[in-house]
């Protein structure tokens, strides 16, 4: 019987990892990584951290409070991306078919591959390969499906791996908390709590239809996953088809200047992304919430282009339209999308060599020295906003830049 061969990689606690690769004073240390405001929330911490009850999601100010003495770090999206692409170069140079599902996890499927080599001996080399170049943790979990696989990553960390075998997905499952199904968050797990669920055996043993009448669609598949079945397969990667930024503000605004600057700085930055990436855009779209959040958006069709100086032309104009109530804002952002391949061509009738040489020239800079070390004077007061990962690097396009200020 032919038999499915999955392995679930996962960079344990990536972003912590790779600030400790910059600074090793932080090995052994509580560490955290994310948002510092009031309003900021912790994007990583380190297992240190996790022994006093830290997770991430949680609010910042409540981690602190947790542990006073750890150590936070606001972090740096191009650093983890340089370190995300690295690692993605390793997978996709030895895997036959690999799936990246976010910056620090992947899927890849060896079935068939026990014939020649071993696929347990081949994710332990790959692991090792990837430890040896990058200096990075990583865990993994091989089994027949994405399902058990993840699960099964989840139990080796940190810095491990495991492999559940065909036909033994079902006991292994059982005796784990409900939770450890990927699908169950925080409000299903309290209901199933509620109920008297707290482990995946009393799932296993529950009529599939009972399921369903507790939680429809979202019951069968738990119940399905529960049982170690899951049919998902591997899908290769595929190029983005858009980019965004946005940002929630600490306090609402009314502040139009405020506003427009932000605005222009996510766009700059965003154009910046698409030449490096060799994209073009040719749809534009602003967003803004309100304060009771009432959130409108308004898009436009471009010639494509990956010029600052044209985008952040009709941002300006998008945002005119939309900022009509005259309140307190939330939140603003910027989308580009329908993207295609390729390089900016010179319009003969709006720009000079001048101009695209300037470009290059300022790329060049920011490629070598950071984001921020050129920027317009109008968006010199938002250092900071509308950083984000390097957009092109695997990641999923569902997958949208969004940062707290």
């Amino acid at each position: 019987m032919y038999s499915r061969a999955i392995v679930h990689i996962d960079l344990d606690a990536f972003f912590v990892s790779c600030e400790r690769l910059l600074d090793s004073s932080l090995n052994g240390k509580p560490v955290l990584v994310g948002g510092t405001s009031g309003r900021g929330v912790v994007a990583a911490c380190s297992y240190e951290a996790r022994a006093y009850g830290i997770h991430s999601a949680m609010p910042m100010r409540m981690a602190q409070q947790l542990c006073p003495y750890a150590i936070v770090i606001k972090g740096n999206g191009g650093t983890y991306s340089k370190y995300s692409d690295a690692v993605t170069d390793i997978i996709k140079e030895h895997s036959p078919l690999y799936e990246k599902s976010s910056i620090d996890e992947f899927y890849i499927d060896v079935s068939g591959m026990d014939k020649f080599y071993g696929c347990y001996k081949w994710a332990k080399e790959l692991r090792s390969t990837i430890i040896k170049e990058t200096g990075l943790p990583i865990s993994f979990g091989l089994s027949t499906n994405k399902t058990v696989a993840k699960v099964s990553t989840n139990e080796a960390k940190p810095n491990n791996h495991m492999e559940v075998a065909q036909g033994i997905e079902k006991p292994f499952l059982a005796p784990l908390s409900i939770k450890k199904i990927p699908m169950v968050g925080g409000q299903t797990y309290k209901m199933l709590q509620g109920m008297g669920i707290e482990h995946i055996h009393t799932v296993q043993e529950m009529p599939i239809e009972l399921m369903e009448r507790l939680l429809g669609k979202n019951g069968i598949a738990i119940w399905k996953k529960a049982q170690g079945i899951d049919d998902t397969p591997v899908v290769a990667y595929n190029a983005r088809k858009s980019i965004s930024s946005s940002i929630t503000f600490e306090r609402d605004t009314i502040d139009i200047r405020k506003l427009k600057d932000i605005l222009s700085t996510m766009a700059e930055k965003l154009a910046f992304y698409l030449r490096n990436g060799k994209k073009l855009t040719s749809c534009v779209t602003v967003t803004v919430r309100y304060s009771d959040f009432d959130t409108r958006s308004r898009q436009v069709r471009v010639p494509y282009t990956s010029c600052d100086h044209t985008l952040i032309e009709k941002v300006m104009g998008l945002f005119d339209q939309l900022y009509n109530r005259r309140v307190l804002a939330r939140l603003v952002g910027v989308r580009y999308s329908h993207l295609v391949e390729g390089a900016y061509q010179i319009n003969l009738f709006e720009d000079t060599e001048e101009m695209i040489n300037l470009y290059q020239a300022m790329d060049k800079i920011r490629n070598r020295f950071g984001q921020n070390s050129v920027r317009r004077v109008v968006t010199m007061d938002t250092r900071g906003v509308g950083m984000m990962s390097n957009p092109f690097n695997g990641l999923p396009p569902v997958i949208p830049a969004h940062r707290r200020a």
